[in-house]
Parts: C-alpha cells; sequence; structure tokens
C-alpha cells in the first residue's frame, strides 16, 4: 500500500499498479465468439508494451483478448491524454493516474481544460469518449484489497520484484 502514494517514483507507481492490475484482470473471464453457437472462453490477461516511463510514445499495458489499452502517466494535462488517444487513433483506452484525486476530479478537470482550447464542443466530446476507464490510486488500493482476500499479494509482490529486476538492471549476480 505505502508504493500507492502521490510521491512515489513514477517507474516504481508504474510496476506496481501493473503487478496489480495483472492479477485483478487474472481470474476475470470473457466470452466472445462469431456466433452463438461457436463461443470461447478466455481469461483476461494484461501485458507490458515496453520499459517502464520510457518517454518512447508507446502505450504502456494491453489486455487481451478484449485489446484493451492502459496508459499511465502522473499528470492531469489533458493535451498529454488527447496525445495518447491520438497515437491510437481515437480507440478506447484507460489511463492509469498517480494521484487520489477521484474520477469525476479528474473528468471534469480534464473535460475543462480541453474547452479552452477547443471552441468546438464536439471534439472534446469525441476525446472524452474515448477514455474508457480512469484507474486512480483509490481504485488501485481497493483491487489490492480484493487481492488480499484472494491471498494473491504474495504474487502481485512477486511480480512487483519481477518487474523491478527488468526495469532497475538487477541481476541475481548482484545479490552476492
Amino acid at each position: 500500500m505505502s508504493l500507492l502514494a502521490p510521491n512515489v517514483d513514477a517507474r516504481l507507481f508504474e510496476i506496481v499498479s501493473y503487478s496489480i492490475l495483472k492479477y485483478y484482470y487474472k481470474d476475470i473471464t470473457i466470452y466472445w465468439g462469431y456466433s452463438q453457437g461457436n463461443m470461447h472462453e478466455d481469461y483476461l490477461h494484461l501485458y507490458k508494451t515496453g520499459r517502464t516511463n520510457a518517454n518512447d510514445g508507446g502505450i504502456d499495458f494491453v489486455m487481451k483478448p478484449l485489446g484493451g489499452f492502459f496508459q499511465v502517466t502522473e499528470t492531469i494535462d489533458f493535451k498529454k491524454y488527447f496525445l495518447d488517444i491520438d497515437k491510437i487513433e481515437k480507440y478506447p483506452i484507460s489511463f492509469v493516474i498517480k494521484t487520489d484525486e477521484s474520477r469525476d476530479t479528474i473528468l471534469n478537470r480534464l473535460k475543462a481544460d480541453a474547452r479552452k482550447t477547443y471552441v468546438v464542443t464536439k471534439v472534446v466530446d469525441d476525446y472524452m469518449a474515448c477514455i474508457e476507464e480512469i484507474i486512480n490510486i483509490p481504485v488501485l488500493r481497493g483491487y489490492l484489497e480484493k487481492l488480499k482476500q484472494k491471498n494473491m499479494v504474495s504474487d502481485v509482490l512477486s511480480e512487483i520484484v519481477l518487474q523491478s529486476r527488468v526495469e532497475f538492471n538487477f541481476n541475481e549476480y548482484d545479490m552476492d
């Protein structure tokens, strides 16, 4: 829980967020298919798409089989959100935000700031409609509590260690 705070290092926040979300979605199944008689059951799986805080212009996490995109950020500057939305050609995207502010406060602020720049309301509304979900620190804490009830916190911690080793170039030889 102490790693879920607005003052935590951005890379560490991204690693912790990914680890929580990976295990939160892990046991959720969906049914999909091209016809009613040919349905498939699949578990959701979250993938990291690269290094944390890479400034590579990429999307941080992708979910299969839904094709959901997740972007981690610590800012509430609408220009960054709209740029991320443009990157994926206005496909729906979820934002994981390093803030304690409520979802409604974040959405209202994004919309209000965007309306100061864009005079055409429809432009702002079209971008805002692409924001599929806002996942803030309180949401992540709630997910972690649910994982605790399922005795999955050790899995989350193991994932944090694994991802941190990759991110911070730490290997087993360094432990000696």
